[in-house]
């Protein structure tokens, strides 16, 4: 089968998606590691600084949910042609791709260049720096791992 036939676009939107539910559902709300702006100068240390870090989540919360229509809706699109059988790995590997894009972009923009968050702010900050270096290595192997369960199909 070759690659054009898998809606590849679909799998990666799907995985920039996820990527975004994890970092905000798991690292954002359940373990509170940090907010979209905790370190831009609104740690959570106040009322109005929590108001503002929840009002930012809900609108990256929002972005990622689009990510994931998008993808629902390539997936749908191409779905309902003709096609052969899509092989899980094409599938499995663009969605790992998606979520390791997240990592990295949000992992270079956000915690390295702009510097508006990190990932895991309730340990000393001299350790910060290797739990951000740890999300894009995590992003980095979900992107090849992905690539390569997508090349091999």
């Amino acid at each position: 089968m070759d690659r054009s036939s898998f809606p590849t676009a679909a799998g990666i939107l799907l995985g920039l998606g996820l990527g975004g539910f994890f970092d905000g559902i798991v690292l954002h709300q359940i373990l509170q590691w940090h907010h979209m702006a905790t370190s831009a100068g609104y740690p959570p240390d106040s009322v109005e600084n929590l108001q503002l870090n929840t009002l930012l989540d809900g609108l990256f919360h929002t972005a990622t949910y689009l990510f994931l229509l998008g993808g629902l809706v390539l997936l749908w699109r191409a779905a309902r042609k003709p096609h052969a059988l899509w092989p899980a790995r094409a599938f499995l590997g663009t969605v790992l791709m998606g979520f390791g894009l997240f990592n990295l972009c949000e992992g270079v923009v956000n915690h390295q260049i702009l510097g508006i968050h990190h990932v895991n702010e309730t340990v000393p900050r001299s350790q910060w720096i290797w739990w951000d270096m740890a999300f894009l290595i995590w992003g980095a192997a979900m992107l090849f791992g992905g690539w390569t369960l997508w090349r091999k199909r």
